[in-house]
């Protein structure tokens, strides 16, 4: 380490999980704060998205508490991999509340936020992070313990401030490049989302044409190369030696920390968590498996906009059985689906070029964090 520079553990330079004491000692009950949901915790950027205020007192009770100068990190899968990170600023009385799932860092006088910030955003990090995290599949959480035992280098203040603001800058230029090529990615998934936005016909209840289950067990029954593939409400399959289900279905995750539900179709022998529903089509309804699956992607921004739940975003049956569906004819089922397989096909080919763009930025990103705090800068 370089000369001038300490190793401290986190938790010896910052007060983890402020108390909302605090809070309460400095406003009234009908203050106004900002509210920061999960979908509100930035990706690659420092700033927390500030859309909502509400009055302190319908959230000091069930929210996580935060002032301006903390720093916010999501502790829960898979939005602590994802990177979901900000620091807090411009808060509304220069308080806020959000999600149960924020760890929040207060830096004592020794560390700057934009310091620490930038040292959490290290890929090593969070990689070392996920392996300590526990809970069952789908729900793991890192450890308080394991971030406040984690070691942080301390230079000097100065040179914290000199190296953040060559980070700034560096990742300013990253950023604009990474913006350019996901407007292209974009552009390929509105193509797709387009398209099935036109397709449309009678409208029929999708509960009136399916039959709705959930699997029944843990998130953590999951096993490494299983017999059979294990669905929960994660994006990834996980396998199982055991099967429940002999059929072709679709499958909807039924909760999500922050409600980017999921959808799967699947024909064969699998398994299923409980809060996975498992949809298949009563006997004799004219309606296509591949038709219903490109139905649900279609109605996905719904499903979140309905959803319920702090913490965790949860969909409740009646919300799905209640989802009005297109229903064309089975012979234009066939059609349209053909073409949009096509399509979705060639928009994940557009979708991958730019992701490649975007993973070769992220590893530059992750690049100069790390010679950053090897103390060679």
């Amino acid at each position: 380490m370089k000369a001038g520079w300490q190793e401290k553990a986190i938790g010896d330079v910052c007060e983890i999980k402020p108390s909302k004491g605090e809070a309460r000692a400095l406003l009234k009950p009908k203050d106004l704060v900002s509210f920061v949901p999960m979908e509100d915790l930035p990706i690659g950027s420092k700033d927390l998205k500030l859309n909502q205020q509400r009055p302190l007192a319908d959230v000091v009770g069930g929210y996580t508490y935060f002032a301006n100068g903390d720093v916010l990190l999501a502790k829960i899968t898979p939005c602590f991999e994802n990177g979901k990170l900000g620091i807090a600023t411009n808060l509304t009385n220069g308080i806020g509340f959000g999600s149960s799932e924020y760890l929040v860092l207060r830096p004592d006088s020794s560390i700057t936020s934009e310091w620490l910030y930038y040292y959490l955003s290290r890929e090593s990090f969070r990689r070392e992070g996920a392996s300590r995290m526990a809970g069952a599949v789908g729900h793991k959480r890192v450890p308080q313990e394991f971030v406040a035992r984690y070691p942080i280098p301390v230079p000097p203040l100065s040179e914290q401030k000199r190296i953040v603001a060559i980070l700034d800058e560096a990742f300013e230029a990253i950023e604009v490049a990474k913006r350019n090529a996901k407007n292209s990615q974009q552009s390929a998934s509105e193509i797709f989302d387009s398209f099935l936005a036109e397709l449309e016909a009678q409208k029929v209840q999708l509960g009136d044409l399916v039959d709705i289950r959930t699997g029944k067990l843990d998130a953590n029954a999951a096993i490494e190369n299983g017999a059979y593939p294990f669905f929960t409400c994660a994006k990834e399959i996980y396998a199982i030696n055991e099967f429940a289900f002999d059929c072709e279905a679709i499958l909807l995750a039924g909760n999500n920390a922050v409600g980017d539900f999921n959808v799967k179709h699947y024909r064969g022998k699998f398994n299923a968590y409980q809060r996975t529903y498992v949809i298949t089509v009563k006997d004799g309804v004219p309606l296509t498996y591949r038709h219903l699956y490109f139905q649900l992607v279609k109605n996905l921004k719904t499903f979140k906009a309905a959803s319920v739940g702090s913490g965790t975003k949860f969909l409740k049956l009646p919300m799905i059985r209640g989802l009005p569906i297109s229903l064309p004819t089975l012979s234009e089922q066939l059609r349209i689906t053909g073409i949009v397989d096509k399509i979705a096909a060639y928009t994940e080919q557009l979708r991958k070029v730019n992701g490649d763009r975007i993973d070769r930025y992220i590893d530059l990103r992750n690049s100069i964090l790390s010679e950053a705090y090897s103390g060679s800068n």
